[in-house]
């Protein structure tokens, strides 16, 4: 997958060139939806298949304080994009001073001098512009009259309620990890790095890695069933996110995952951790022998979920 970002770099030679306009925060089912017709679109015209996404995401520069955590790092986003199929990926570098720009200036500065799109594809609530002035409307007539198509995808509904990445944020963060998933159409994960803790797992019989997080977005303090992605070898686990009450030793949260039936050194290695479902809040346990037997109850209960569900 080639990446152009604007407007450090000139106009990438793609030819005819499909493309889903977003910020693809998640990659979820009704982004996947916009990108499996961009897809489509593409080999009937034997174009480029193509995204543009902004960074940094328009509310971190317009009102930081504001601003969501993002369910993904840019660079798990350009992982999934490329994984979809996207051949291109177009990165507009978002400033207070772009955000100034009303819809016909971005469409052709951007779209048309500097993409030359032959088809833009859009989610049915996607605005742009200053002020977010330019609806779909505004999309396609600039289209007819800069010479490009401009389609929109409807809302993917799951259940009662349409998919958003808000919807998927607001899941995570009350630990409803299950639900993001069903609205993902992948279990929700975070990469990072093993990093040395007090060791205090091992010596209760459950060594456990401590992961550094470069995501936005943990979800909250709790015992979640998980899977540990290492080397591209899937392991399950069990993850405790959170203070450790039991000795209140850290000021901080920390993520905490044992390895089910898999023992090795872990240390400075990059794990991507999946989240299946919250198994329990977190909570102190009178003496380590109580709290040793509630995490075998966790590997139990985990282990019964694992057997329900394909790995």
């Amino acid at each position: 997958m080639q990446i152009a970002t604007f407007p450090d770099d000139p106009s990438p030679r793609w030819n005819n060139p499909v493309l889903a306009l977003g910020n693809f925060d998640g990659l979820h089912r009704g982004h996947m939806k916009i990108i499996d017709r961009v897809r489509q679109r593409a080999g009937e015209r034997a174009g480029t298949p193509a995204a543009m996404t902004f960074d940094p995401h328009p509310p971190r520069v317009l009102r930081p304080d504001k601003a969501p955590a993002l369910l993904m790092t840019r660079e798990q986003k350009v992982e999934a994009l490329r994984r979809s199929g996207m051949q291109g990926l177009a990165v507009v570098r978002f400033t207070h001073d772009l955000s100034l720009w009303d819809p016909e200036m971005f469409v052709r500065t951007v779209l048309v001098d500097w993409l030359h799109v032959a088809e833009v594809w859009v989610g049915a609530n996607f605005l742009f512009g200053h002020a977010r002035t330019g609806t779909f409307s505004v999309l396609r007539s600039l289209g007819a009259r800069h010479g490009f198509r401009a389609e929109k995808i409807d809302p993917v509904r799951y259940k009662d309620f349409v998919v958003s990445s808000t919807r998927v944020r607001r899941l995570v963060s009350e630990g409803r990890v299950d639900e993001a998933g069903a609205l993902l159409g992948h279990h929700y994960f975070i990469d990072g790095t093993v990093v040395r803790g007090a060791g205090r797992g091992r010596s209760i019989g459950t060594p456990t890695a401590n992961l550094a997080s470069a995501n936005d977005l943990v979800p909250p303090s709790g015992v979640y069933a998980t899977l540990a992605i290492i080397d591209g070898i899937v392991v399950p686990s069990i993850t405790n996110i959170g203070l450790r009450p039991t000795f209140g030793d850290v000021e901080h949260p920390v993520v905490e995952t044992h390895l089910l039936d898999a023992d090795r050194d872990l240390y400075d290695a990059q794990i991507r951790l999946s989240f299946v479902q919250r198994l329990r809040d977190e909570r102190a346990f009178p003496d380590v022998d109580a709290l040793r037997a509630q995490i075998d109850a966790d590997c139990r209960a985990a282990r019964r979920l694992f057997g329900r569900i394909s790995l």
